[in-house]
């Protein structure tokens, strides 16, 4: 015996904003709708998603909202994961680091809101901290490689029409807390010493 459930249609103002979260990080100033309606329908969207063991979480005054794994502590019955760990290459949290940092120090400066670097400006942040290299080329094209990996994450984004031209996503404080840009400056100097290493 077949059974047949009929299921609701779906409201466009809850599924959307939860289709663009299953998608990646929700900006407040890249899809205005759907961040109106994720506000208005927060509680909801928060209860959907924990039913696979997510946690929705919602930072209004730097406009973002992303889904979290809920850690084992969190739930009484283990699930298996559904967002994928990301193991990071050295040379890449490392340039996340330089970057929070860098966006600590602009916040701090109390400036404009957004956080834009050139190319150049970012190879200069990372150059100090990666081997000696005689290279230049080689350098920028390796420094490269790493700034695509952070805008293939959603930590930076290159200006429209301007390919050397990055913002820093404010996402990033979220990935990198206040706790860990602490023990940055330790961080840093490990990251010295493998640079003098290799």
């Amino acid at each position: 015996m077949t059974v047949t459930h009929t299921t609701p249609a779906p409201d466009p103002r809850l599924s959307l904003p939860l289709i663009a979260l299953f998608k990646g990080v929700l900006y407040a100033d890249q899809s205005h709708e759907n961040w109106q309606n994720l506000l208005e329908r927060q509680a909801a969207i928060a209860d959907h998603v924990a039913v696979l063991g997510l946690e929705l979480i919602v930072d209004e005054a730097e406009g973002y909202a992303f889904l979290r794994q809920q850690t084992d502590e969190d739930r009484e019955t283990e699930l298996p994961r559904l967002m994928a760990r990301r193991q990071l290459s050295y040379p890449v949290s490392l340039l996340l680091a330089l970057l929070r940092k860098k966006l600590a120090e602009h916040d701090a400066g109390g400036g404009e809101l957004r956080l834009v670097l050139s190319r150049e400006e970012i190879v200069d942040l990372v150059r100090l901290f990666l081997p000696d290299s005689a290279n230049e080329a080689k350098l920028i094209d390796r420094v490269g490689m790493d700034i695509n990996k952070a805008v293939e994450m959603g930590f930076l984004r290159r200006l429209r029409g301007q390919d050397n031209q990055f913002e820093v996503r404010r996402i990033l404080k979220a990935y990198v807390d206040a706790q860990w840009l602490g023990e940055l400056d330790a961080r840093l100097g490990e990251y010295a010493e493998h640079a003098a290493r290799d």
